[in-house]
């Protein structure tokens, strides 16, 4: 039996719940929605009422004085009763979802990543903490988080709703946040993942590409920013040693092209931008001032480019180095 609070309920204990419902332990275990402490002490484990944070005795409130209990590996926001039990739950659940041996790497990249990107905002408003640092107040209001969408599912002040009714709301919360979890790890993993191993791979290929080891070819498209920022950390690159351009092809035209490797993963400033005579050019006129055929174009500010061969494209980025 896991038990939770009863009355208005939230993000947090609803993901919770949800998330306890794919362990070993407490797969299929019923629901008990109360703050009375006798009825909770009967329950195998409490989550977001009881006032006590102690995994021995399978309680995981937030709530009490004191309370401090954050993720870890960098992560600073103070933890709700959905950031308790996914860090002690966490790696068992994405090992099951993903079927793997709980010590594959992977469940620990994916239990890292699902906890960035999508629990960490639950603990933040659920605690009521601010994601941005300033005073200024918002410029436009955001009511379609999945922690608004969780409490648009109470029932409204002035419509009469019993326990029994306010319960089966509550289900259908712990449906709606367990859905969306499952679905951001199945991408995380069937996506995000492996485009991470094709970073990984062309971080290990680069000097076979060029000498200078500062071109990345991906014989594929992948979102590659993010990964091959992280892959650098883990692998301790820094200075002369950082690619600067990475070539691929087109998603969609059979084209390739050129990327500058920014300086940070949201930024537009470049490590070595493309050459300032190339800016702004396109086709004849860029073949023309590179002395490169099958030129397309190169971007104003000089952060991509595009050749028409592989070759062309690669013969871009080692002119460009030079310049």
């Amino acid at each position: 039996m896991i038990g939770t609070h009863n009355g208005t309920f939230h993000c947090d204990e609803a993901l919770a719940v949800f998330l306890l419902r794919l362990t070993g332990t407490y797969r299929g275990a019923d629901v008990k929605r109360s703050r009375d402490p006798a009825v909770l002490d009967t329950c195998d484990i409490v989550v977001d009422v009881g006032a006590v944070y102690d995994e021995s005795k399978q309680r995981f409130d937030h709530h009490q004085r004191g309370f401090q209990e954050v993720f870890g590996y960098g992560f600073t926001t103070k933890l709700s009763s959905a950031g308790l039990i996914y860090k002690h739950f966490g790696k068992e659940i994405i090992a099951s979802e993903i079927d793997v041996e709980s010590d594959n790497a992977k469940v620990h990249i994916l239990w890292l990543k699902m906890y960035k990107e999508f629990i960490e905002a639950i603990d933040g408003t659920d605690n009521g903490i601010s994601q941005y640092s300033s005073p200024d107040p918002p410029k436009y209001r955001n009511k379609t988080d999945l922690s608004s969408r969780v409490n648009w599912l109470n029932p409204p002040w002035n419509e009469p709703a019993d326990a029994q009714a306010v319960d089966s709301r509550f289900a259908k919360a712990s449906h709606l946040t367990g859905e969306e979890f499952l679905g951001r790890l199945k991408y995380y993993a069937d996506a995000w993942l492996p485009a991470r191993d094709i970073v990984l791979s062309a971080l290990s290929a680069r000097h076979n590409v060029d000498p200078s080891g500062k071109i990345l070819l991906f014989e594929q498209f992948a979102p590659w920013k993010e990964h091959l920022f992280e892959l650098e950390v883990e692998q301790g690159s820094a200075g002369d040693v950082l690619p600067l351009y990475v070539i691929y092809p087109d998603e969609t035209g059979g084209n390739w092209r050129i990327q500058a490797v920014p300086v940070s993963p949201e930024s537009f400033e470049s490590r070595k931008a493309l050459p300032d005579t190339w800016r702004g050019l396109r086709d004849e006129e860029l073949s023309e001032v590179s002395g490169i055929g099958g030129c397309i174009f190169v971007h104003a500010s000089g952060f991509i480019g595009g050749n028409k061969t592989r070759e062309g494209a690669l013969s871009l980025a080692r002119l460009a180095l030079t310049m």
